[in-house]
């Protein structure tokens, strides 16, 4: 379980600085960075930081996402759910989630781009999440009982709304 703790921290860490360095000053983290550092210093660190590391559109634009997808994947490979006499595991949803966030920006349901590079992203980081690691913990019914890997699961999902961009 430690390993599964680490590489979701790197890999939210490394999400969170593109986030923080290289997309929108809209976006609900910047802005709250912003509040934080103050505009002036944080925007003097964005362009040192920027002029110091340049990076492709790619890495900044589906990078994160597909991070971000890895990692609650593997937070969540150990979780399901009851619903009736099924049992639905966790760890396929984090994928139809960024799926249907994709599809929401194609119809203009939510802000962002529409882009077939997030969506093969998304798989890329996806497959490994899911079939890369041996369970090491029991199957644990994320609704029956409050657990840390739960709660970890959930607060990640939850992480998307610092990603939203406000204007």
């Amino acid at each position: 379980m430690k390993r599964t703790y680490s590489l979701t921290a790197v890999g939210l860490s490394v999400s969170l600085f593109i986030y923080l360095i290289y997309r929108s000053k809209s976006t609900v983290v910047n802005e709250l960075m912003a509040s934080i550092l103050s505009s002036d210093t944080y925007n003097q660190i964005r362009t040192s930081v920027r002029d110091a590391i340049p990076l492709n559109e790619a890495i900044i634009f589906s990078l994160p996402g597909g991070l971000w997808l890895f990692c609650v994947t593997i937070l969540s490979r150990d979780l399901y759910i009851d619903i009736k006499e099924y049992k639905i595991k966790i760890a396929a949803l984090p994928l139809l989630f960024a799926i249907g966030l994709e599809f929401m920006q194609l119809l203009h349901f939510n802000r962002g781009t529409f882009d077939l590079w997030d969506l093969g992203s998304y798989l890329v980081f996806w497959l490994p999440g899911y079939y890369g690691f041996q369970s090491r913990s029991s199957q644990q019914n994320v609704l029956s009982v409050f657990t840390l890997e739960g709660f970890i699961c959930v607060t990640c999902f939850l992480s998307v709304y610092l990603a939203h961009v406000n204007s």
